[in-house]
């Protein structure tokens, strides 16, 4: 219990130190703490609603939401993995504690603050749902709580034993990809409803609700609603599959305290890129062959290129419906809206430069200098993102029922592409900040930084919107001759961009330093 409580003091007390002096993360903090709390009262008022359906429906939609938690549990903090100091068993490594004690602290720990609360506060909504009496309550309450517990040790379990790989330049890749394509997933549902394969939703329940009932999850949820012996009986296989899991976590702490951190281990060859033979001398091609080994390195950098694609995806399968599409918007507007997606990335073409952005500063010399940077950058981005744009303007106009689209659809995703760079290199001299820890790939701005990130992001997007409708919106109305518009345009638009930001960015060079190398 004293080390519960230390570990839970101490989480406490990063939190105030973290908070101490920074306004921004203040604010932010505040919102984390109302959006907890909505959370919490919206989650519990869903669960308690499952109450006025009848009680098998009732029984079946809580153990679904049992273990929609319970998945949540395991996925996101695999998502904070870097940002979260306790999530990580390495950094705990050197306290003169045992591992019974360090699993200890972990887990009180991992109860303690806002959201864990919030969660607990919903579950607590199907106790509502399912009890019937004062004995339903009785063994209502410890379910919720030992299933609590099974979702904290499921998620600590899973973290560690994967906190090696996690550390690794491969292994986040991987979580990136994985974590993608399970988006990609939970989207099936909807695009099989868009395409006219729905099936009775009633049947489809009751079907996610008997291949749950002997998971821990539904157990916990039928527990509430049988009471009785039965009830106990079922509480009891919880409690074992908490102990089993416990068991687990421990022997995967113990591991990972003695094992080799694999993360640092070994030297990178330094080695002539097979590209650079193609690219253009000078400075401006330095830029180009720093940028393309970001966009082949960089964890970050390929999880905007992934998301660019998935988002790309479920818009064109969504806009055919049962009756198929029924014009060429169906086949522009997907790769349109991929091409901003794309272009997003260039409303911070310096932060993924980090504190290394300094040999920048250094070596420009003049507005000149700086636009030669802005061009290498948007050179680089556009070698990724032509073909791209080609295979899913190809992809959407067959999806949209005629090939012929193609050609004008991948003209308009060019020009689009060429006015979000361009309004891009504004933003990103004006609206500055720093990309996280290199540790993880879904956040999107350093602690204090995400309203300058939203800000910058929206304001792209909605700029890029307006200015591209000169030959967005003739393309989607019928006039696929209109595209051969879009890439002078597009390229007009980009090359005005550069030349306005060179102009702004160069005069205040150190604030954007300053505001790309923040601390994580």
């Amino acid at each position: 219990m004293t080390t519960a409580r230390l570990f839970v003091r101490l989480k406490l007390s990063l939190i105030r130190g973290g908070l101490r002096g920074d306004a921004g993360r203040q604010a932010g903090f505040v919102i984390s703490l109302v959006a907890a709390f909505l959370a919490a009262v919206a989650g519990f008022a869903l669960l308690s609603l499952a109450r006025l359906a009848p009680s098998g429906i009732a029984l079946d939609l809580v153990s679904v939401a049992f273990a929609v938690f319970a998945a949540g549990w395991v996925v996101v903090p695999l998502m904070a993995f870097g940002l979260d100091e306790t999530l990580d068993p390495a950094r705990l490594a050197l306290f003169p504690l045992t591992t019974r004690q360090l699993a200890t602290g972990m887990f009180a720990a991992s109860a303690a603050g806002p959201w864990p609360l919030a969660s607990l506060a919903a579950l607590c909504g199907g106790v509502v749902a399912l009890a019937h009496g004062p004995g339903g309550v009785l063994i209502g309450v410890p379910a919720v709580l030992l299933l609590f517990a099974f979702c904290l040790t499921a998620s600590r379990l899973v973290t560690t034993a994967l906190s090696g790989v996690l550390r690794t330049r491969r292994g986040r890749d991987l979580l990136a990809v994985v974590a993608i394509l399970g988006l990609l997933l939970v989207q099936v549902p909807n695009l099989l409803l868009n395409r006219g394969l729905s099936g009775d939703p009633v049947r489809v329940l009751a079907s996610a609700g008997d291949f749950l009932r002997w998971t821990p999850p539904g157990m916990a949820a039928h527990a509430i609603a049988d009471g009785g012996f039965a009830g106990l009986a079922e509480l009891v296989v919880v409690a074992a599959s908490v102990v089993v899991l416990a068991r687990l976590w421990i022997a995967a702490l113990r591991y990972a305290l003695v094992r080799p951190d694999s993360s640092t281990g070994g030297g990178g060859s330094v080695r002539r890129s097979k590209t650079s033979r193609f690219l253009p001398g000078g400075m401006l091609g330095a830029v180009v062959a720093k940028e393309l080994k970001y966009a082949r390195r960089e964890p970050r950098a390929r999880v905007n290129w992934l998301s660019a694609v998935f988002v790309s995806a479920v818009f064109m399968f969504s806009l055919r419906g049962p009756g198929g599409g029924n014009g060429s918007w169906a086949a522009i507007g997907p790769a349109c809206l991929a091409a901003v997606v794309m272009g997003l990335q260039a409303a911070n073409l310096f932060g993924i430069d980090g504190r290394s952005l300094w040999m920048n500063v250094v070596a420009v010399a003049t507005p000149r200098g700086l636009r030669t940077d802005l061009a290498g950058r948007h050179l680089a981005m556009a070698v990724v993102a032509v073909p791209l744009l080609a295979l899913a303007s190809v992809a959407a106009a067959l999806v949209a029922g005629n090939a012929a689209w193609a050609p004008a659809a991948a003209l308009t995703a060019w020009g689009v592409l060429g006015v979000a760079m361009g309004v891009g290199s504004i933003t990103s001299v004006l609206v500055p900040y720093t990309y996280p820890e290199r540790m993880n790939a879904f956040s999107g701005a350093a602690p204090g930084q995400g309203g300058q990130a939203f800000a910058s992001s929206t304001a792209t997007m909605l700029v890029t919107g307006v200015l591209a409708l000169p030959i967005a919106l003739p393309v989607m109305l019928g006039f696929t001759w209109w595209a051969v518009l879009a890439v002078p345009y597009g390229a007009v638009a980009a090359w005005a961009g550069r030349r306005l930001a060179a102009g702004i960015g160069f005069a205040r060079l150190p604030e954007l330093l300053t505001a790309v190398s923040r601390p994580t």
